[in-house]
């Protein structure tokens, strides 16, 4: 890792000798409400990076176009340097969070007819707002392919990791993904993909196994046990 290029609430990105390279650090920080929560969590970093390498990895392999490289360190993977797009991609598959809260149509755990994409502007000043197909064209975020492609994409990532899940005895029920263009102009996910960007509950109990728990106010020690359990679901082993 050579100099930083930028550092968000939960990452720091390092340029590397390779300037079609990036490094993404992950932090002990988890955050919440666009930040205003805020604590930080040791071991964290480490569960982040690599239930994201391993993630990231499943989908390679189903070949889904992503910018992992590989995991350097226990905290630091290797990426392909991608210029971000600042949206937020949602897909839903059970009814939870923001869509029982806004909408009149739904239960908490409401199986969805299909799944659900949503498209959120990447502004936490602005509390992420919801963004149409329309506005994605109208502001300049996408083209009307690419947003074609991006629906595709997480469609198929969605098929993938809820197989995977299940496998494990964890219900997908919804997760977010972010896209960039590499220096082809290809789409690829990318950013983190791990248990604070999705939510996960036990098939049989319907426990929250995921940020909610901390979201809801529980103390940091059940946040961390709650995320080492799924650590050693996805990545098994110890930390």
């Amino acid at each position: 890792m050579l100099n930083k290029i930028a550092e968000g609430k939960t990452k720091i990105v390092y340029s590397s000798t390779s300037s079609d390279e990036v490094f993404l650090k992950f932090k002990d920080d988890i955050t919440a409400l666009d930040g205003e929560k805020h604590n930080v969590l040791p071991g964290k970093g480490v569960i982040n990076a690599k239930v994201s390498a391993k993630i990231f990895s499943l989908l390679e392999e189903k070949d889904i176009p992503t910018h992992f490289v590989k995991l350097v360190d226990d905290t630091t993977m290797k990426v392909k340097k991608l210029k971000m797009i600042p949206v937020e991609v949602v897909c839903r598959n059970v009814a939870a969070g923001h869509l029982v809260k806004n909408y009149p149509f739904f239960r908490k755990g409401d199986k969805l007819k299909e799944p659900l994409i949503e498209f959120f502007l990447k502004d936490d000043l602005h509390h992420d707002p919801l963004l149409s197909e329309e506005h994605l064209k109208i502001f300049g975020l996408m083209e009307e392919k690419e947003i074609e492609n991006v629906k595709r994409i997480t469609r198929r990532v969605n098929e993938v990791l809820r197989e995977f899940m299940e496998k494990l005895g964890l219900q997908l029920v919804d997760f977010k993904l972010e896209f960039g263009r590499d220096k082809e102009g290809k789409l690829r996910v990318g950013d983190e993909l791990n248990i604070d960007c999705m939510r996960l509950w036990d098939l049989k109990t319907g426990e929250s196994l995921d940020k909610d728990v901390y979201r809801k106010g529980e103390s940091l020690e059940k946040v961390l046990q709650t995320y080492t359990k799924v650590y050693k679901l996805i990545v098994g082993g110890e930390i």
